[in-house]
Order: structure tokens, then C-alpha cells, then sequence
């Protein structure tokens, strides 16, 4: 895990306290989720789909010079797009190591998120942290085998 991650995961949780009601963080999340720019369409692929959630949703990871990935996703349900920015936030823009290393399910009781989503929100938010780690596990892989 990074400083920078731990720094944005610290940023979220501050934001979240400052909201007293759930339904203020709520829309918060919705808010975070209308920033994230659209998904390609030609990347909403049964391939990038990932499943396990109620919502339909599509996550595709690009590599960045340096050795970073980028978490690019998207979901026909505005609470799962804001879960998706949370995911952004911490996950992307780092190397494969510390996509790996970060302690998400820590940030997601910090906020709350184990507490106040409902048990399928919780599940798909779970699956698409294991496919973010599937993503990064596989370009480290990439990453030794190439050089």
C-alpha cells in the first residue's frame, strides 16, 4: 500500500464523517458516481462484465507507463457508479503491488459501507474488488514475464 492511497482512503473516511445521516452519505456516493466518466461502449463486454452483482456492471484495468493501472468501470445503478469512484480513488493510479496490498475491507468499515449497504450491494462491491486484484495479479504476472 502507498501513502497516497492511505491518503485518499483518509480523505474519503473525513468526507463521510461529515455527514451525520446515511442518506447524506448516500448522496454523496451518487455524486462521486456522476464524476466517473462513462465506460466505453465497446469495452461493456461480457468479458469486463463482472458478475455477482445486482446491477450490471463492467470494470476494465489499463496499464500506464511507469508500471500503474488504472481502474476504469461503470454500472446502470448510481449508488454501484459512486462505489465505483470509492474503488477509483484508492485503487487507481498505482502499481499492481500495492493494488494488491491495500487493505480495502479496513476503508469499507471505516465508512461504513459493511454496516449501511444492503447484503447484495455489499456482495457486488466484494466482486469487484476481487476483479480489480484478478486485473492487477495479472499485470504483475505481465510485468515479471516481460522483463
Amino acid at each position: 500500500m502507498s501513502d497516497t492511497q492511505q491518503k485518499r482512503a483518509d480523505e474519503l473516511a473525513e468526507t463521510f464523517e461529515l455527514f451525520d445521516e446515511w442518506e447524506d452519505r448516500y448522496v454523496f456516493l451518487i455524486d462521486l458516481g456522476r464524476k466517473i466518466p462513462p465506460l466505453d461502449e465497446t469495452e461493456r463486454t461480457e468479458e469486463n462484465r463482472v458478475h455477482g452483482c445486482q446491477s450490471r456492471v463492467w470494470l476494465v484495468a489499463r496499464a500506464r507507463p511507469g508500471g500503474v493501472i488504472d481502474f476504469v468501470a461503470d454500472s446502470d445503478s448510481s449508488i454501484v457508479k459512486g462505489l465505483i469512484a470509492v474503488l477509483q480513488q484508492v485503487y487507481s493510479g498505482h502499481p499492481a503491488e500495492d493494488v494488491l496490498g491495500f487493505d480495502v475491507e479496513a476503508l469499507f468499515a471505516r465508512l461504513g459501507l459493511d454496516q449501511h449497504l444492503t447484503l447484495g450491494r455489499r456482495n457486488g462491491l466484494h466482486e469487484m474488488v476481487r476483479r480489480i486484484r484478478r486485473l492487477a495479479a495479472a499485470h504483475a504476472r505481465e510485468a515479471v514475464a516481460a522483463g
